[in-house]
Parts: structure tokens; C-alpha cells; sequence
């Protein structure tokens, strides 16, 4: 009798510590999760635009859509317990310097999770689901990235604070979502009826598009100047550099799919237009890719840096992934309308990088799980 007492406590005991174990990971959810689902939906989309092999990667892609879709489930499930179980918390990481900004996050993997529905799990789920999964995911994804992208800002204006603010390349994170609207809006614009519902969501496409691109610049000068004058982030913040090329990569290819996007809104009369749109997508592509390049190298070099001061894991880790798919999708669709091989074959080469980046990430994430899960 006594040793089943014993079973009963010690079992007690266990279940007892498991529920303190789960609430104490609860009350430590932070928006920077959403990184993880970012950087796998982005390598399925990425898959799907590639001018070669993109019936070969079908699999590949489909099933990165699935594991992004379930980190989704999951990774949101626990933001929502958290807010619901812990709300001080979270009210002190949304009111956090640098880690308020990784609000946009969450905006920014539902826009993703779904334009990997609408391009890689249409064949599984069907057309018509996909089309409805995307729009349902793309409105609340760009309704959360406008907010983050004014009401994180003006924040930081109105908020007082005796400590210094110092740009970080994580300040990006809340106005960049607006840009993602833009350009995986563009994939749903074929989709709505023709007329005026289509012209304003072009349209509103293209508002979101300059959101995005002239708040991002500013913030890129801030965060340009700030490294220039007090060096680079290091440490487990260095990765964070990479942020600064999601807008340049998702901004090329919501410039160059808006542009053909546009040939299905304007009547015949009004084709110079679609044509002008067109051509500013690859004008605009061409000029910032020579930006990408310089801050591509600066990247690296940052990175090599820190390395070599033995660059800790981190959650920022993740950082390595999307901005990198960003420069696929963006090179991808640049080639193509420019059918330029040099371009396309570039976007292959990155898009192996970005596997690359994603299977190490990945991995050490599984392997440093208690450090990352920890308070």
C-alpha cells in the first residue's frame, strides 16, 4: 500500500512540474518565434518562383509548406496563451526597445503561410480553399503589419526613456510587414473579380508597397549611420543585420509582381499603364539590387565577424532565412521579366543558400531547444 502512495505522489509530483514547466515556457513567449515560421514558409515560396526544376522541388516545397503551416499553428497558439495567461508580460515585451518591433512578426508569417497556400498547397488543399486560406490570412496579416508599422513607431516618439535609443536592424521588423502585403497581395489580385474590386486592391497593393519602402529607407539610415558611427550589432544580435535585406529583396519582387499583375486590371486603352508599371517593376529591380549587393557583402562580412568572436546561438538566428528568400523570390521575378539567364541563375544559386542557411538553423534551433525555449 505504501509503495502505491508513493507511485501516486511521485506521478502527482511529475504532472505538478510539468504544469509549472509549461506555464513558465508560456509566460516567455516573445514575437521573435514567428522568425522560425518565416524562414521555412519563405524557402516554399522561394522553391515556387525558381525559373528551373520547380517540378522537381514540388515535394520539397509542399512539405516545408506543411511544417511551416503546423509551426504556425503552434507558435501562435502559444502567443495567444501567453497574452491571455501572462498579459504583463507581453505588455512588457511589446513595450520593450527591441523587442516591441518583433511584433511585425507575427503579421509577416501569416502573410507567408499563406501565399505558400496559394502557391505550393493549391495541389493539396485545392484552388478554391487555397485562394480563400490566403485571403483570410492575408487580411489579418496586413491589418496586423499596418498597425505594427504606426503604432510601434509612434511609440517610440511619445514614449519617455532616460536610456539613449540606438538603432537596431530589428527596428525593421515592424514596417517591413506592409511590404510582404504588398507583394503576396499581388498573388490575389488575379483572383478577385474584375472592375473596381481589382483595381483597389491593386491599388492598395501599391499603397502598402510605398508603406513600407519610404518608412524602411528611414529606418535604414538610422541604422546605417548608427553602425557607421558605433559599429555593428555583435554577439547574438549580429545575425539581425540580415533584416536589412528583406526590404530590399521583398520590395524587387512586389515591384515586379504588382507590375504584372497590373496587365489584368487595365482595359486595352489603358495598357501603357500596365506597361509603365511593368517598367518601373524592373527599373526599380535593377537599382536596388545594386543596394542588395553592397548590403549582401556587408551582411557576410558582419557575420564573419562575429563569428570569429564565437557568435553565440540564438533565436536571431533565424534572421539568416527570410531576408535571404526575400532575395530569391526577388531575383526570380526580376529574371523573368526581364528573361535575363545571368539573374535567374543567380536566384538558384541563393535559393541553395537558402536551404543551406535553413537546414543549419533549423537544426541548431532542434539542438538548442532548452536555451532558446528559456526565459
Amino acid at each position: 500500500m505504501a509503495t502505491l502512495t508513493d507511485t501516486r505522489n511521485t506521478a502527482r509530483s511529475e504532472a505538478n512540474s510539468q504544469i509549472r514547466s509549461g506555464a513558465t515556457l508560456l509566460a516567455h513567449v516573445t514575437p521573435n518565434w514567428f522568425g522560425a515560421v518565416m524562414g521555412t514558409g519563405i524557402v516554399a515560396t522561394a522553391a515556387a518562383g525558381l525559373p528551373v526544376g520547380t517540378a522537381a522541388l514540388e515535394p520539397f516545397a509542399v512539405a516545408m509548406w506543411l511544417v511551416a503551416a503546423g509551426l504556425l499553428v503552434v507558435v501562435a497558439s502559444a502567443f495567444v496563451g501567453h497574452w491571455m495567461h501572462h498579459p504583463e508580460n507581453a505588455r512588457g515585451y511589446a513595450r520593450h526597445p527591441m523587442m516591441g518591433h518583433f511584433y511585425g512578426a507575427p503579421a509577416m508569417a501569416l502573410l507567408t503561410v499563406g501565399a505558400a497556400t496559394l502557391l505550393v498547397g493549391r495541389d493539396v488543399v485545392g484552388d478554391h480553399p487555397a485562394v480563400w486560406i490566403d485571403a483570410v490570412l492575408w487580411t489579418v496579416g496586413t491589418l496586423l503589419g499596418v498597425a505594427t508599422s504606426v503604432c510601434l513607431p509612434y511609440s517610440m516618439m511619445t514614449r519617455r526613456s532616460d536610456e539613449p535609443r540606438v538603432a537596431m536592424p530589428c527596428w525593421l521588423m515592424s514596417v517591413v510587414p506592409p511590404m510582404v502585403s504588398a507583394t503576396t497581395g499581388a498573388l490575389l489580385v488575379g483572383h478577385i473579380p474584375a472592375g473596381q474590386a481589382r483595381l483597389t486592391m491593386l491599388c492598395g497593393c501599391y499603397g502598402l508597397f510605398g508603406l513600407s519602402l519610404f518608412l524602411g529607407m528611414i529606418t535604414m539610415t538610422l541604422i546605417y549611420s548608427r553602425a557607421i558611427q558605433d559599429g555593428p550589432p555583435a554577439g547574438a544580435a549580429a545575425p539581425t543585420f540580415w533584416i536589412t535585406l528583406g526590404l530590399i529583396g521583398q520590395s524587387v519582387t512586389a515591384a515586379n509582381l504588382l507590375g504584372n499583375a497590373s496587365q489584368g486590371v487595365f482595359t486595352d486603352e489603358q495598357a501603357y499603364i500596365s506597361q509603365g508599371l511593368r517598367v518601373f517593376g524592373i527599373g526599380y529591380g535593377m537599382a536596388m539590387a545594386g543596394f542588395g549587393v553592397a548590403m549582401f557583402a556587408l551582411a557576410v562580412a558582419v557575420t564573419v565577424r562575429a563569428v570569429r568572436r564565437r557568435m553565440p546561438f540564438a533565436i536571431t538566428w533565424w534572421s539568416f532565412t527570410f531576408p535571404v528568400g526575400t532575395c530569391v523570390t526577388g531575383l526570380a521575378a526580376l529574371g523573368k521579366v526581364l528573361h535575363a539567364a545571368p539573374i535567374e541563375a543567380l536566384s538558384v544559386v541563393l535559393f541553395v543558400a537558402l536551404v543551406g542557411a535553413w537546414t543549419l538553423v533549423a537544426s541548431m534551433t532542434v539542438v538548442h531547444r532548452r536555451a532558446v525555449l528559456a526565459p
